[in-house]
């Protein structure tokens, strides 16, 4: 399959493998503090910042994201998705120039909030593109490659951190991690020129020839007369025609009562995928192994979470496609309430508080001592990340960027961005290395039961009707996954039929001054 067509890349895994560097970067930003907090020549060079100095130093990220996600509703519908991510690459570069330079801590956190404001565009368009170039049997795989390419940022990272930890006495084990982190938004940068544009951003601006070339060589190796085509752009142009009298769109628009459902299940998507606990294990996995006392070996040890994690989310990447959006969030909601509920019982019954802080670290107030108990707590950490990994991780990424429609996507993608990194920013910065989230994940299951629809299977012009239902419970609403191939197969009927054009003249709809 040819991956170049005329000076642009238009095989659909390769375009997706692309824009997912977005979470590779954001996987390095992660792990860019997990493995060097520990060490010693961290510790003095930034005087052994306390629990709370450290929450903000790792929290500042998440706080910059949230302005980059705000941000990026306005410049994905200006200069659309693609030249976003640009944008992002040359924010990130400057933030991770400034990290490597790092002089004390005020510095340090201007550098991560300067990339976190990158990463909060990238992880808003980088989606929102995906999901827009994608065909509906392949959305749920691509969108996922987001979260696998963010657990491979977070291995690589950790490991590259590790390997400098080595370096004694010198602040280059700290400084050579962070310049590295810019090698793949150079990659990204020198990629960009050759992606194709959303063609549902195009096509809202008019760009109906551009649109229908970039659909046709993604989709149907440029056969614009490919049912499969014709399908998608008549959806399309039907769905555009219908929003031409929302030609202003202000953020209320998210608030009327058509579009407040699936807002607040986009929102809510990335809430409970922050709530599970995950941070906790991505950022101070260190010190949580410590509590489990283990004084020796922790770093190697803590790796084994990120190499899970990237081989867990490989079953998502094959079947999610195939797997209910609803059933693997609610069976994902239970199944990592199990490990956490336990961890917990575990800590609490085996373990007893330090006071002043374990081996002179504030951060680490508790401890377990007996053995047994220490081993079934990094199991139950362990099968925590397999069981994110394999749902919550790429759903959290996938629902929000399909159940939106197109004149309010990228405000509503955004938005839910926004509290996605709100909810980061919370639990890094104030939750201790601990586990106390249970009773997030039994809301969760009960929350996607009631209320987040089946999207499986469908076009994203088709999502809109399963929202527009009279009834907003998600329970009641039948799926029905197999109605965009019967609508191509209808198609096929009329071009047989000579009821369908042979040749797609796309008509502006409402070019009036």
């Amino acid at each position: 399959m040819a991956i170049l067509r005329g000076h642009r890349i238009t095989n659909i895994y390769a375009v997706a493998g692309l824009c997912t560097i977005g979470g590779l970067i954001q996987g390095f930003d992660v792990s860019s503090m997990s493995a060097i907090i520990g060490t010693q020549e961290y510790k003095e060079y930034f005087n052994n910042p306390d629990s709370v100095t450290q929450g903000g130093i790792t929290a500042s990220m998440a706080g910059g994201s949230l302005l980059g996600a705000l941000f990026a509703s306005w410049l994905g519908d200006r200069i659309g998705r693609r030249d976003s991510l640009f944008v992002a690459c040359v924010v990130w570069l400057v933030g991770s120039a400034i990290m490597a330079a790092v002089q004390d801590i005020p510095m340090l956190i201007a550098s991560r909030v300067i990339n976190g404001f990158a990463v909060g565009i990238l992880t808003s368009q980088g989606p929102i593109l995906i999901a827009e170039i994608s065909p509906p049997n392949l959305r749920g795989r691509l969108i996922s490659l987001q979260q696998w390419m963010i657990t491979w940022g977070i291995l690589i990272m950790y490991f590259i951190s590790f390997g400098c930890s080595y370096i004694k006495n010198s602040t280059a084990s700290f400084r050579i991690p962070w310049a590295l982190q810019t090698i793949p938004t150079l990659i990204l940068m020198a990629a960009l020129p050759f992606l194709p544009r959303s063609p549902r951003w195009l096509a809202s601006k008019d760009r109906w020839d551009e649109a229908l070339d970039i659909l046709a060589a993604l989709h149907s190796k440029g056969n614009k007369q490919d049912p499969l085509i014709l399908t998608e752009v008549r959806q399309i142009r039907d769905k555009i025609e219908l929003e031409r009298q929302n030609k202003s769109v202000s953020w209320m628009e998210l608030l009327k009562r058509k579009n407040i459902i699936r807002v607040h299940c986009a929102i809510f998507a990335h809430i409970w995928s922050q709530y599970s606990g995950t941070n906790a294990m991505m950022f101070y996995i260190v010190y949580i192994f410590q509590m489990a006392g283990l004084g020796k070996n922790t770093l190697v040890i803590a790796s084994i979470q990120y190499v899970i994690n990237v081989v867990m989310t490989l079953p998502a990447l094959a079947f999610m496609d195939k797997w209910p959006r609803r059933k693997v969030m609610m069976i994902g909601s239970c199944g990592m309430a199990i490990w956490l509920f336990t961890e917990g019982a575990l800590m609490a019954s085996y373990g007893h508080a330090v006071p002043g802080g374990l081996n002179g670290v504030s951060t680490v107030t508790w401890t377990v001592d007996n053995s047994a108990a220490s081993k079934a707590i990094i199991a139950c950490s362990y099968l925590f990340i397999a069981t994110y990994a394999t749902t919550w991780g790429p759903v959290g990424w996938i629902y929000p960027a399909e159940i939106i429609p197109l004149y309010i996507r990228s405000k509503s993608v955004s938005l839910a961005t926004v509290f996605n990194w709100s909810m980061n920013f919370s639990l890094t910065f104030f939750t201790p290395p601990a586990f106390r989230n249970i009773q997030w994940k039994a809301t969760a299951f009960v929350h996607v039961f009631l209320l987040f629809q089946e999207t499986q299977g469908k076009s994203l012009e088709e999502i809109d009707p399963v929202f527009d239902n009279e009834s907003i419970w998600a329970f009641k609403v039948k799926h029905h996954p197999e109605e965009f191939k019967h609508e191509i197969e209808h198609t096929k009927q009329l071009k047989v039929a000579g009821l369908e054009p042979t040749k797609i003249e796309v008509e502006v709809a409402d070019k009036r001054a």
